[in-house]
């Protein structure tokens, strides 16, 4: 479980097959082998490490369902360990199990984003959503998307401020909602 809150940004060193390796120094602090450090919002394994750089085995189900097939040396990305219990909540509450891939319409600081269709039944105005695994809070809902407000804090401390149109986001939604409706989806039989 993560929180949103992007803790450094990293630098992908290589991908090469199923193994993507980073440059990172805070993600690793406290994190061994088996961890899990969030990577543009998907989560993976830490498998291995070194001074400076983690590696994680990244499966075909994983590329197939997030951006994270686009990534090249040198692409900065949005790293987050997990939140421990005795942490504060800053952003919501975020598994790092990416639900679609997105599109951005217009870049920062009033981002607007395409996402699939069948996402849009979880954006709500001022409900959560994870973009990139950045938490942020949704101003509304669209069509085909959504807009947020990115302070130029976030721009500057995550990907968010280097992307622009056409770049492709990892989108998770609230999973509060999808269990809501899967609730009352049942509860309706």
């Amino acid at each position: 479980m993560f929180t949103g809150i992007v803790e450094e940004l990293g630098r992908v060193e290589h991908f090469e097959g199923s193994v993507l390796r980073v440059a990172a120094t805070t993600v690793l602090d406290g994190s061994g082998l088996g961890a899990s450090i969030a990577v543009n919002g998907c989560c993976l394994t830490l498998v291995a490490q070194g001074p400076g750089w983690w590696e994680a085995d990244v499966s075909e189900e994983t590329v197939a369902r997030t951006g994270l097939a686009g990534l090249r040396p040198g692409d900065p990305v949005n790293l987050e360990r997990p939140v421990r219990l005795a942490d504060r909540l800053g952003g919501h509450l975020v598994q790092g199990h990416v639900d679609g891939v997105g599109v951005i319409v217009e870049p920062v600081h009033d981002l607007r984003v395409r996402i699939p269709g069948d996402l849009l039944r979880y954006v709500v105005e001022k409900g959560s959503i994870t973009v990139d695994g950045v938490s942020l809070t949704v101003v509304e809902p669209l069509p085909d998307g959504f807009t947020v407000a990115v302070i130029p804090h976030t721009a500057a401390v995550t990907t968010l401020g280097h992307k622009g149109p056409g770049s492709v986001v990892n989108i998770e939604v609230d999973v509060i909602a999808k269990y809501v409706e899967r609730l009352l989806g049942e509860s309706g039989r």
